[in-house]
């Protein structure tokens, strides 16, 4: 495919690295063709998130990568080319290279030489606030480089910083491998202990009984926009990829006055490195430990189809594609005009604005927990909110008690762990109608009386 120069708002930044985008497309088929234009499009997003200014970018079709190059070595020569005439310093491919593969790149063209991985763990560098995010990104970053480190030569002892060398310091970046595996061993030490602090949250969370939902999804689909609606709260967000790594806790107050934990977690994307799933993996088990799942997606993006899909592998990797699910379409407010509908009569019913194309995509006996909503007018929201308060119900029972007055500070425990629906005070004792948590029955049982009985209130 053809290299070709894309007009860009901002190129006269002149602290940008100029950047050549650099695919592979290991079929001809027109379906590989489209993922791989897609993967292409989004690594341009990534550049510009670190910081680059993309020049040009070029797309190959090859029946398998090469040893030396990944590409044919005479698409690297028009790339150099190319480079040469835009001036471009930096060559950022979409799909992760080998150390020695590196080595020779930069030999040829005479340009730095990135792939996804280290753009996406770039990013992360630069966006990590916590304690626990910074140790998280620079263990992916330090396995990255013990993996590439036989072979990479010139690109580990580089200087001078610019994109794909946030991080760390350059004192990593120049280590030989023992000094790397030391380093290493530093931060999993680290990380264990955070990582025992957000066992012991967690476990009080679920000592807690509240409901735990883990809003998951496509980075830059609105999910922190949404909690924040949702809980009136003041999550940063941003229109841009990975604008949140690090969770965030917030409680929802539903209609019924229950109450539930919302989880904002990290968002997934395309290829994301297998250095950084390993590194998050505490962070991750936020999404394992949930008792369900909200999944938004950007109901805008051309490309939402496919987002779910990689959200659905992601979760299925994690072992929680099981749970009790939430699709939630958001940033409805920005389509051009109402989506062709989904066939109602179809088996699973899809809700009212559903796309065929989106709806066939949702797993199978899903389609009902579909919501089409505007975290950022609040359309839909009610209806997302009584789904979410039918789910938080289903973990509770009804009960009619009769408190003896000296147990009359279960009525505590009741407010704590469910909702006092009526309140009589009688001679024989306190009357209580209520919606009490199924995992508290035992503690109510002696106290229960034929429902119907009471009747004030």
């Amino acid at each position: 495919m053809d290299i070709y120069q894309p007009a860009l708002a901002g190129s006269g930044q002149t602290s940008q690295e100029t950047a050549v985008l650099v695919g592979l497309a290991l079929s001809n088929s027109p379906l590989a063709l489209d993922e791989a234009e897609r993967s292409l499009a989004e690594l341009a997003e990534l550049a510009r998130t670190a910081g680059a200014k993309v020049a040009a970018s070029a797309l190959q079709r090859r029946q398998s990568p090469d040893p030396a190059y990944l590409i044919g070595r005479g698409k690297l020569e028009e790339i150099r080319e190319t480079c040469r005439q835009l001036e471009a310093s930096l060559i950022i491919f979409d799909d992760e290279l080998s150390g020695s593969q590196i080595r020779n790149i930069e030999q040829l063209s005479g340009c730095k030489v990135i792939d996804r991985t280290m753009l996406i763990l770039d990013i992360f560098a630069g966006r990590a606030q916590s304690r626990e995010g910074k140790l998280q990104v620079e263990l992916a970053q330090q396995k990255y480089r013990l993996s590439r480190l036989v072979g990479m030569g010139q690109a580990l002892s580089r200087l001078g910083g610019g994109i794909g060398t946030r991080g760390p310091g350059e004192s990593q970046l120049e280590s030989d491998r023992r000094h790397i595996n030391r380093r290493i061993n530093y931060l999993k030490r680290a990380l264990t202990e955070v990582s025992e602090r957000r066992d012991r949250t967690r476990q009080q969370r679920q000592e807690s009984d509240l409901l735990t939902i883990a809003v998951v999804g496509y980075t830059n689909a609105g999910k922190s926009t949404l909690i924040n609606r949702l809980c009136s709260t003041e999550l940063i967000t941003a229109d841009q990829v990975f604008a949140t790594l690090d969770p965030a806790v917030r409680r929802l107050i539903l209609p019924d006055h229950d109450e539930v934990l919302l989880i904002d977690t990290v968002g997934f994307i395309r290829k994301l490195p297998h250095e950084l799933v390993e590194a998050f993996q505490s962070t991750l088990e936020e999404v394992t430990g949930a008792d369900a799942i909200l999944q938004v997606i950007d109901a805008s993006d051309p490309d939402a189809a496919s987002q779910i899909a990689i959200v659905e592998d992601l979760l299925v990797r994690l072992s929680a594609a099981g749970k009790p699910r939430f699709f939630v379409f958001n940033k409805t407010d920005a389509l051009p005009q109402g989506p062709d509908q989904a066939d109602p009569d179809q088996d699973d019913v899809a809700p009212v604005g559903l796309t065929p194309e989106l709806a066939a995509v949702l797993p199978v006996g899903h389609r009902q927990q579909a919501f089409l909503v505007s975290a950022l007018t609040g359309e839909g929201i009610d209806s997302l909110l009584q789904a979410i308060s039918e789910l938080a119900a289903q973990g509770q029972v009804q009960m009619s008690l009769l408190l003896p007055y000296p147990e009359a500070r279960l009525l505590d425990l009741i407010r704590q762990y469910g909702r006092i629906d009526a309140l009589d005070y009688l001679a024989e004792g306190i009357a209580v109608k209520a919606l009490v948590k199924c995992s508290h029955f035992n503690t109510f049982r002696p106290f229960i009386r034929l429902a119907g009985k009471l009747e004030k209130g």
